[in-house]
């Protein structure tokens, strides 16, 4: 019942409110997975379809990822209780000439929840960047956002050089505009539809 508070708190963008609700949840035992999936995550996929039916803007969804963020940060601890080992080493961007960090930025606080080593380089990251980061941390997966179809193409750019250099990092493709079918035609080792098939997707891919 109280998991609705948390819910409720990030679609309000009220940090203190998330912060609040969690800690409520758990201290009161609540599964940690049930917090997160029910709470945080769910609030945030509503705050998607909000957006995609122009009912919030760019500002609310900012907002809104801001408060759940502030939740997460309080799960984290719990989270990573379970094992403290990394699970693995996740490099995350936005590709080139794409500025939207909303959703990367979701995937990068699941991924570190659930106990990766995530590298964020952030928006507009052209090729270079990705494998230099994937080089210097040896990155087991290759995240990659985009949420134009302008700027998707990219995406193949990259898998094309990591299979060229035969780099053999696992290679994961999301965003708005973004299919399984789009993934399968540039050779994506994978692709996940939210924040939270992502981390199931790594988990999968580095096994």
């Amino acid at each position: 019942m109280s998991i609705s508070k948390v819910y409720d708190a990030v679609l309000e963008f009220d940090d203190e409110l998330v912060i609040e609700a969690v800690e409520e949840e758990v201290n009161n035992g609540t599964n940690i997975s049930n917090i997160l999936n029910n709470g945080l995550i769910n609030a945030m996929d509503e705050v998607g379809r909000l957006f995609s039916e122009g009912e919030f803007f760019v500002p609310e969804m900012l907002m809104a990822a801001h408060a759940m963020k502030a939740g997460l940060d309080v799960l984290k601890p719990h989270m990573s209780a379970d094992d403290n080992e990394s699970k693995g080493t996740v490099v995350i961007g936005s590709v080139k000439g794409d500025m939207h960090d909303i959703g990367k930025n979701l995937v990068a606080m699941m991924m570190e929840g659930a106990g990766f080593k995530v590298i964020d380089i952030g928006i507009d990251a052209d090729t270079e960047t990705f494998l230099n980061a994937a080089k210097e941390h040896g990155a087991d997966v290759v995240c990659m956002s985009a949420l134009l179809t302008t700027t998707m193409p990219a995406m193949s750019e990259i898998i094309n050089k990591i299979k060229e250099e035969k780099l053999g990092y696992k290679t994961m493709v999301g965003g708005a505009p973004v299919t399984q079918k789009f993934a399968n035609q540039i050779g994506a080792s994978g692709y996940s539809e939210d924040a939270a098939e992502a981390v199931e997707l790594a988990r999968e891919l580095v096994k």
